[in-house]
């Protein structure tokens, strides 16, 4: 094959690509026409017998008027009889649970309000009765329109939802067929069962074939017992099934005033059953994650509220998935779309039985922690047995909770918070301020040893400047470590004040809510990095941060020279902060704000007690007597040596 027939044959294939790349519909172009096609399809459905394909749900739509007839128990009715043969073929075994109205009752607690519905047997929607959303509207977890609950598996060769079906109340007692609405208050505990009845080969509902939703509520708990049974289900469900599916998934709806934050905190979660290892998947982008090992539970999680599916066992696996919504659609209304495929192993030839457990409810520390499933790892409050965690959980939360047992405001716990913390950070501060002025009075010193040395023999300035530090017996890292042994304190509170659902709606001077940004202007155009609004504990932040860094600057300023640009950078970060924490938790800028000017009364108490030129007089001792080299002067020395200088 010669070079003219290659690149002829080249040019074609790249011509061929090329009009099918062009030629390929854009997807506008696929989801029109495949509404087209899916009108079409439905319009010859309607119009013919083999209506197979049709759901219970678009012949109630379509037909109004024949499913009141059906929910009002005619037989009369050619359209009637036309929408049972349409279930049965769609539905085999279950069509009489195809054909019903719905209907929702309501089950609750003194914490929380489900209401289930015949359609799916499933709570449609939950109700948190302790909590309001952010503009003063009960607190709703999931809605129908945009939820899905529910076990698939094939009969008679069909493909059936449960969550597609309608569900029966079954009631033990008399005294409550025909109630819509059943509580239960204080230690005592409500049962409340939902029933989808299987159909024998001539039609009729079989009352001792069903699949079985239980559920038990106890008076004061956000944990919902549910137990799926599958009783007589032989001739329903294929017989060779091993494993049926459990589909759950919705939308997380707005709860917050930031919808950006709480977007950003929210994702799935699940805890490992063999090594309790609890892991999510990413909070601020799209993923997909096949699970291959067992689970104990998985988890909804938006900001400050979980909706969380935990086994009595163990699930054999499970496929997640958490994704963004098209916000041009649905602006504000939801903040992620999660979802969780979990395939269940199933005995065709007898009863099973599926001991589950679902928790509605706060992501609240103490409350998670009680059932001792590590729910409460979904708080991020520092990594997993990390310092930043025990300093969270054993000091700070338990600091709030003896504080908000008085009854007093958050924003006065938080102030009575930081004095603790700088109380016991005490002895650092002073030590690093001791370490500083040790520094600080060899400077003439040190400034008149470096004006020995020209500018290329950093080296040998440096050998000697430690030198000097070494018989003064002054430890250059000792005002360095103070800092970085403060530094996991600040990262905790960083990600405590943020994730803590104490503070919550908890009103403070101007702050209407210290688990969100305040804003004392609202600018009305968006300014980048920065925001449409003006938060006053953020700006009083960073201006106490510019003071404390100038303080902090003129304190550690020894008279050696710092790298180009060192004091300019020092300066921008608290500018970089007025932008970050603009939008963030106010609670945690009025913390550093506070931490902030509780350091200038530390500096100035500090400054009070120690005698500068006591410290130098006692340097001045301490270079008269020999000391022996450390091994880091020694090596200082080598370098030095290998360099030509001879000390």
């Amino acid at each position: 094959m010669d070079r003219n027939t290659i690149i002829g044959l080249v040019l074609i294939l790249g011509i061929f690509i090329g009009w099918g790349l062009w030629m390929t519909p854009s997807k506008e172009e696929i989801e029109k026409q495949r509404k087209i096609n899916d009108s079409i399809a439905l319009v010859k459905q309607l119009e013919s017998d083999s209506l197979a394909r049709v759901t219970a749900a678009q012949v109630a739509k379509q037909e109004p008027k024949a499913q009141q007839l059906l929910a009002t128990g005619s037989t009369d009715s050619t359209v009637v009889d036309s929408l049972r043969k349409i279930a049965t073929a769609q539905y085999g075994a279950f069509a009489n649970a195809a054909l019903d109205s719905n209907k929702v009752y309501t089950v609750e607690n003194d914490v929380v309000r489900l209401e289930i519905a015949k359609l799916g047997g499933r709570p449609v929607k939950v109700i948190l009765k302790d909590y309001k959303t952010y503009d003063s509207l009960p607190l709703i977890l999931f809605d129908s329109a945009s939820s899905v609950f529910g076990f698939e598996f094939f009969s008679g060769k069909r493909l059936v939802s449960t969550d597609q079906l309608y569900f029966q109340p079954y009631f033990d007692k008399a005294e409550n067929i025909g109630k819509t609405e059943f509580s239960v208050t204080g230690k005592d505990s409500l049962t409340f069962v939902m029933r989808l009845y299987a159909d024998d080969p001539d039609g009729k509902v079989l009352p001792n074939s069903y699949i079985e939703y239980k559920y038990t509520l106890k008076g004061d708990d956000y944990m919902i017992g549910y137990k799926v049974n599958f009783v007589g289900m032989t001739n329903a469900i294929e017989s060779n099934t091993t494993f049926i599916n459990l589909n759950w998934s919705y939308n997380l709806l707005t709860q917050e005033k930031s919808h950006e934050n709480e977007k950003n905190e929210s994702t799935v979660y699940f805890r490992n059953a063999r090594d309790k290892d609890v892991d999510y998947l990413n909070e601020r982008k799209d993923e997909q994650k096949n699970i291959g090992t067992s689970l104990k539970w998985i988890s909804f999680k938006s900001r400050f509220f979980v909706s969380t599916l935990i086994a009595d066992q163990s699930f054999d696996a499970a496929d997640l998935h958490v994704y963004t919504l098209d916000e041009v659609k649905q602006p504000k209304r939801y903040l992620e779309s999660m979802k969780a495929s979990i395939p269940m192993a199933y005995k065709a030839d007898g009863d099973n039985s599926f001991g589950m457990r679902l928790y509605f409810g706060p992501n609240k520390y103490r409350t998670l922690e009680k059932y001792d499933l590590r729910l409460e790892r979904q708080i991020p409050l520092g990594w997993s047995f990390g310092p930043m965690w025990w300093f969270n959980v054993y000091l700070v939360i338990t600091t709030f909770d003896l504080l908000e047992a008085t009854g007093i405001n958050y924003g006065i716990i938080i102030l009575i918070l930081t004095i603790l913390l700088k109380l016991l950070l005490f002895p650092i501060a002073y030590w690093s301020y001791r370490a500083t002025a040790k520094m600080r009075v060899l400077r003439p010193e040190v400034e008149e040893l470096g004006a020995k040395f020209k500018p290329e023999d950093s080296l040998k300035k440096q050998q000697a400047t430690m030198d000097l530090y070494r018989k003064a017996g002054v430890n250059p890292m000792a005002g360095c470590w103070p800092m970085l042994l403060q530094f996991p304190i600040l990262i905790a509170m960083f990600r405590f004040f943020p994730s803590s659902i104490e503070l919550r709606q908890q009103a403070f001077l101007w702050a209407d809510d210290l688990s969100s940004y305040d804003s004392i202007i609202n600018l009305g155009f968006n300014i980048p990095f920065y925001g449409n609004h003006v938060s006053l504990f953020t700006l009083l932040m960073t201006i106490s941060t510019l003071i404390y860094t100038k303080i902090n600057n003129d304190m550690m300023s020894t008279g050696s020279q710092q790298l180009p640009g060192m004091k300019t950078a020092m300066y921008i970060m608290p500018i970089m902060f007025l932008g970050i924490f603009n939008n963030y938790a106010s609670g945690l800028s009025y913390y550093y704000l506070l931490a902030n000017l509780f350091t200038f009364a530390q500096i100035f108490i500090i400054r009070k007690t120690i005698n500068e030129d006591k410290i130098h007089a006692k340097l001045q001792e301490n270079k008269k007597k020999p000391v022996k080299k450390s091994s880091f002067q020694k090596r200082l020395e080598d370098m030095a040596k290998q360099r030509g200088y001879k000390g």
